[in-house]
């Protein structure tokens, strides 16, 4: 099968486009064939093996200590069970899945085989596999906001970086959620962001939203570009602040508000929680946008052989939703 495999850390050209052996399912596993996977903003980080400073140790432990520990990328993936083992019962050859495997990666592949008790489950019969494998954003936003924002009816959020990946289902899931939705992005997004429900959108080229006097239950810092002290005066009493990323100052003051004040922030590794707590968000998402209350949102498509030049894309840092990867067809 073909495959996209780097056998050491470093720029986008490490990314090798290979024959490698087709993978064989165990008892307890099902073979999928990949139809679309996606380029999430961890993929380049653990290419190069660079990471925040904090978490620069775990990721490597995760990713391996002076070479990549696995050689296949892609933690998303979309496409259709080709084969299943002995003892699975959960799924059957011919199911349209889509699923995360963040721990163990491998969908930048035409196959992967998957335990059927990892976070997997039938895609929604009114997406395609490509927008089944963009829907991945919506397993981070959930847990945000719904567990550690425990966002209410009526309550006013704030998404920073709205048109990210995880901002763009973070403002249709407090939408679904019932709250007041203030989307900040660049100018270019605006319109991007209202689409998806926010009331208000604000651009953060021309306006600082810490400084209009507004105050919000949630705070959400999608791509973290912000911090809890500099939003605190924008927080309500009571009101929390939740990052998908934290430095050293960060974490002391989620610890800190732990146990003192009334303003909260909280963090989370949201792709790092049992798979059963992560495969019943996934089926909760799914049930989502088949209700059509969460559309995802793509940027850009590249076929596999072209990977190399959507992970530079993706490291820019101003894509729009998703940058989806076709499998199947690629040369």
């Amino acid at each position: 099968m073909k495959a996209i495999v780097y056998t050491k850390y470093g720029p986008p050209d490490v990314l090798q486009l290979k024959e490698v052996e087709k993978p064989t399912p165990k008892d307890n596993e099902v073979l999928i064939r990949i139809y679309a996977t996606v380029v999430t903003a961890e993929d380049p980080r653990a290419r190069s093996g660079t990471f925040p400073p904090l978490f620069w140790l775990l990721g490597r432990i995760l990713t391996g200590l002076i070479r990549p520990k696995n050689p296949i990328l892609g933690g998303v993936l979309a496409g259709e069970i080709e084969a299943v083992g002995k003892d699975v019962k959960i799924f059957k050859e011919g199911d349209q899945v889509f699923g995360i495997n963040l721990k163990g990666a491998g969908a930048y592949a035409e196959y992967k085989c998957l335990h059927e008790e990892k976070v997997l489950a039938i895609k929604p019969a009114n997406m395609t596999y490509e927008e089944a494998a963009a829907a991945n954003g919506a397993i981070t936003a959930l847990p945000f906001l719904r567990d550690k924002g425990n966002i209410q009816s009526g309550q006013k959020v704030l998404i920073y970086g709205a048109s990210g990946s995880v901002g763009t289902n973070a403002v249709q899931v407090a939408k679904y959620f019932g709250a007041e939705v203030t989307g900040v992005c660049s100018t270019t997004n605006l319109e991007l962001v209202k689409s998806l429900g926010a009331d208000k959108v604000i651009d953060y080229t021309k306006e600082d939203f810490t400084k209009t006097g507004q105050t919000y239950d949630i705070i959400f810092d999608t791509v973290g570009k912000s911090s809890f002290s500099r939003c605190k005066s924008s927080l309500k009493q009571r009101g929390i602040y939740l990052t998908t990323v934290v430095g050293l100052v960060d974490l002391l003051q989620v610890l800190w508000t732990s146990m003192v004040g009334s303003k909260k922030a909280k963090f989370m590794t949201a792709g790092l929680r049992p798979s059963s707590e992560m495969t019943k968000d996934l089926i909760f998402s799914k049930e989502l946008m088949e209700a059509g209350k969460i559309k995802p949102v793509i940027d850009r498509r590249y076929p596999l052989e072209q990977i190399a030049e959507a992970h530079r894309y993706v490291e820019k840092g101003h894509k729009k939703g998703n940058v989806v990867i076709t499998v199947v067809g690629s040369k």
